[in-house]
């Protein structure tokens, strides 16, 4: 074993962590964030791993000393002390709150802290009996890591999420409970799957993404949770939608089916927009108009009842968002300007990834309105606010709108955002 470590021969040493350990190529493949049938032909012989992401993930889940593979101390090997890593928060973020300082900040939080975090907090139930509080804990616990995502990205994030995920996923197949905990206990597993999914999504790996939606929508099913299954559905939908219009709408038309008239109004107002994105996405105007006015309609109606956590963001300024995202797609340029600048008004730059998202629409539909110099001023910010944002999508967003800009590259505003890209 020694030796195949010290020769980055993973076959080797999952072939050896099979026959003398007894661990099955599926744990090790679900440890590692590897699928089974890549473990089994690295153990065959086939193939090798190389990246740095990659060994490093082998060497947690394994608990390899990172000397052995030519690694640093890997976190899990000295009492873990959050001063001796980290500066003091006062030093992070600066007095100016320099919005970069404090991703960065955060980002290391997130990554020596939060990752290791959950699975040694319910290490100890595992194979005894889980007590009806615990899926509350649980999802208190979910709730507080979510608000990461409003300032990293999912390149940060996704190991923290997945790593939440497979802990639950472990309880729920280790511990005893009762059928009423156990249904709350996979309602938590679906959100945590959901989280997890989403950070894939946002850091383009797609297929992990799509893989954690279906295995939300099956614990959701399984839990009784129409809200949750519908959510599912509709994180499914907005990755198939760019791909196959059909497929898309129908999935997100489906989502809300699932859901459900019964379902919380912010849980409907939701998947409303997501089906409006979908039909617009389409080119469907009249199918779009329809979907967001019933989301409006989901989000004027008196409701005292707490709403799931996941869906708390969504409001009346989201929806404005949402509405110009549409009617950008759908080269309407004159509804789709009003409602982004009023709502990108009230954004905070804190939100980098999703504020540069939202710009990239804007600068878009300035664009197809044809005030060139305005939509360089707005691609510009964009730029500025997606530097070192761990996420794909907002420079992917701005590749389309930068290459309608090379058209007027002679223009002075024009040139020096395109000058500024290729920096």
């Amino acid at each position: 074993m020694r030796a195949a470590i010290a020769a980055h021969d993973f076959g080797t040493v999952f072939a050896l962590a099979r026959s003398e350990a007894g661990i099955s190529y599926s744990k090790i493949a679900a440890e590692c964030d590897i699928k089974p049938e890549r473990v089994g032909a690295l153990a065959r012989g086939h193939g090798s791993v190389t990246t740095f992401e990659k060994i490093t993930r082998i060497a947690d889940a394994l608990r390899i000393p990172g000397r052995m593979l030519g690694l640093a101390p890997r976190q899990w090997e000295t009492p873990f002390s959050l001063r001796r890593v980290l500066p003091a928060p006062a030093q992070a973020i600066d007095a100016d709150g320099d919005d970069v300082q404090r991703r960065k900040f955060f980002k290391v939080t997130a990554g020596v802290g939060l990752a290791v975090g959950l699975p040694d907090l319910i290490h100890p139930l595992a194979g005894r009996r889980v007590g009806s509080g615990v899926p509350q804990q649980l999802r208190e616990r979910t709730a507080r890591l979510r608000r990461l995502d409003d300032i990293l990205g999912g390149g940060d994030t996704y190991r923290v999420y997945l790593g939440e995920y497979q802990a639950t996923k472990a309880l729920v197949r280790e511990a005893t409970y009762t059928e009423e905990t156990g249904r709350a206990l996979l309602s938590v597993l679906s959100e945590q799957a959901q989280q997890a999914g989403w950070a894939a999504f946002d850091g383009g790996m797609h297929d992990d993404a799509a893989g954690l939606y279906e295995e939300s929508y099956a614990a959701a099913a399984d839990a009784g949770d129409t809200a949750l299954a519908g959510n599912a559905l509709a994180f499914l939908a907005y990755q198939k939608v760019n791909g196959d219009h059909q497929a898309g709408t129908e999935t997100a038309a489906r989502s809300c089916e699932t859901a459900g008239s019964d379902a919380p109004p912010g849980v409907r107002a939701l998947l409303y927009e997501r089906l409006a994105w979908a039909y617009a996405v389409a080119g469907l105007a009249d199918e779009t108009e329809r979907a967001l006015q019933a989301a409006d309609a989901a989000l004027s109606e008196p409701n005292d009842e707490p709403q799931p956590d996941w869906v708390a963001w969504v409001d009346e300024n989201e929806l404005r968002i949402m509405t110009g995202r549409c009617w950008t797609e759908l080269r309407r340029p004159l509804r789709a300007i009003p409602a982004l600048e009023t709502a990108l008004a009230q954004y905070d730059d804190t939100h980098a990834r999703d504020k540069s998202l939202y710009l990239s629409w804007l600068a878009e539909s300035y664009m197809t309105a044809g005030e060139v110099e305005q939509a360089a001023v707005v691609t510009g910010r964009a730029l500025d606010l997606c530097a070192g944002v761990a996420s794909v999508r907002p420079r992917q967003r701005l590749v389309p709108v930068l290459d309608r800009l090379g058209a007027y590259h002679a223009v002075p505003a024009v040139s020096e955002v395109l000058e500024r890209a290729r920096a």
